[in-house]
């Protein structure tokens, strides 16, 4: 028997048919859901909505992403440091840099009374030194002269003395005239006022009432003269060497030095905020070298001119500096209060993320399961705080450390 064309045709479309009905029975279930990789057909629709072990997670839905969100468990949450918000002072203030300086209206250059040879130095640049304590000794002739006129000063007086004791014992007696008794009387005192000026110019020098006797009754006159420190302070500088002639007044100083109990500062502020400086306002200093430390000091002076290029004027700060910690040349930070306090919602500055267009977010929670990410605005910066103005309230749960590491995550997810 033979086959015709249309007979093949119709024979190869019965066929194929049965193998597409053989293929959905295999791969279909009779509910008309496929099934599911490494998962056995069900016939029970019901069964079938209990999950199965070896399903794949769904991708978050498009509305979680675009309230962004982040989903972490318990053990993931404990590295964010979650904490409510609370309320934090704030203080309204200006800034500005400058540099630390000696107080130049206690820096004291030291000069000998006379000129002479310097002999010995006791103090070196940085030493600390106290007021009274010997500083250098140098050997004047000046000196010795001044010495030499009280030795002489004070043997005419004894002498006189001696003569005026033996005039008023004849004057008893009758051996003595009236006239001649008068005229020892005013030779003694005219010898005792020379002994006293011979002292006092003798003390110029610096030296004590026992130097002083002690070289009367020796007739021994001492050439050291003992420059001593006018101030409690810091040695600055120091230009003098042994053997090196020194003399009040010259250009240098053979050693400065500085009480150094309080510091300036100087800084350089900009003149739009000039209308807020006020003489004697406090002000917080912070130095590099010394990190959260803050020292105190009040503006005493404020600059009569503005710089015409950089529209600063320089504002000059005592600081105080008890424990001699500041140095001259320290860069330093100055603030200082122009307001009020201000009280605020307040989160930690780890807490705040700076996002590529320039908007400030947080990242808040309720559940302690996800980490919502919220823009916010921030006013103040102190005390490792930013002050949030708007889109937070005291009390709400964010997430105090590793922000900025939740919004790059964020940022990777989306992609």
């Amino acid at each position: 028997m033979g086959f015709n064309k249309k007979s093949v045709v119709v024979g190869a479309g019965i066929i194929a048919v049965g193998l597409i009905i053989a293929v959905w029975w295999f791969f279909i279930e009779p509910s008309g859901e496929p099934v599911k990789q490494g998962q056995a057909p069900s016939s029970d629709k019901a069964a079938g909505t209990a999950q199965s072990a070896y399903e794949v997670p769904r991708r978050p839905s498009a509305d979680v992403l675009s309230a962004q969100t982040v989903e972490l468990s318990a053990s993931e949450f404990e590295q964010f440091k979650i904490m409510p918000v609370e309320e934090h002072d704030f203080t309204i203030q200006r800034e500005a840099v400058g540099n630390i300086d000696f107080n130049q209206e206690m820096l004291v250059q030291v000069f000998p009374p006379v000129s002479g040879k310097t002999i010995a130095l006791f103090a070196t640049v940085g030493d600390e030194v106290k007021k009274g304590e010997p500083l250098y000794t140098i050997e004047s002739p000046d000196l010795v002269q001044a010495e030499s006129a009280l030795i002489s000063a004070a043997g005419t007086l004894f002498l006189t003395t001696r003569v005026l004791k033996r005039n008023k014992e004849l004057r008893q007696l009758k051996a003595l005239s009236q006239k001649e008794l008068e005229q020892a009387i005013s030779d003694q005192e005219a010898a005792e006022g020379a002994y006293k000026a011979a002292r006092n110019a003798v003390r110029i020098f610096g030296k004590t009432e026992k130097d002083m006797d002690r070289m009367v009754a020796q007739r021994k006159v001492d050439p050291v003269l003992v420059v001593r420190n006018p101030i409690t302070g810091r040695v600055t500088a120091r230009n003098a060497a042994p053997g090196l002639l020194v003399q009040p007044g010259s250009s240098v100083a053979p050693y400065t030095l500085a009480d150094v109990s309080t510091m300036w500062m100087m800084a350089k502020v900009a003149e739009t905020d000039f209308p807020t400086l006020r003489l004697g306002e406090e002000v917080d200093v912070s130095v590099k070298a010394y990190p959260g430390r803050v020292f105190r000091g009040k503006v005493v002076r404020i600059g009569e001119s503005v710089d015409p290029v950089t529209h600063r004027l320089l504002v000059r700060s005592e600081v105080q500096d008890p424990k001699h910690e500041l140095r001259p040349g320290m860069f330093a930070t100055f603030a200082i209060r122009i307001g009020s306090i201000v009280r605020s919602p307040a989160v930690p500055i780890n807490g705040v993320v700076r996002e590529g267009d320039g908007s400030m977010t947080v990242w808040v929670t309720t559940d302690r399961k996800h980490l919502v990410k919220r823009t916010v605005k921030i006013g103040l910066q102190q005390d490792e705080y930013d002050q949030i103005v708007e889109g937070l309230q005291p009390g709400e749960l964010v997430a105090t450390e590793r922000a900025l590491f939740l919004s790059n995550a964020l940022t990777e997810m989306s992609r």
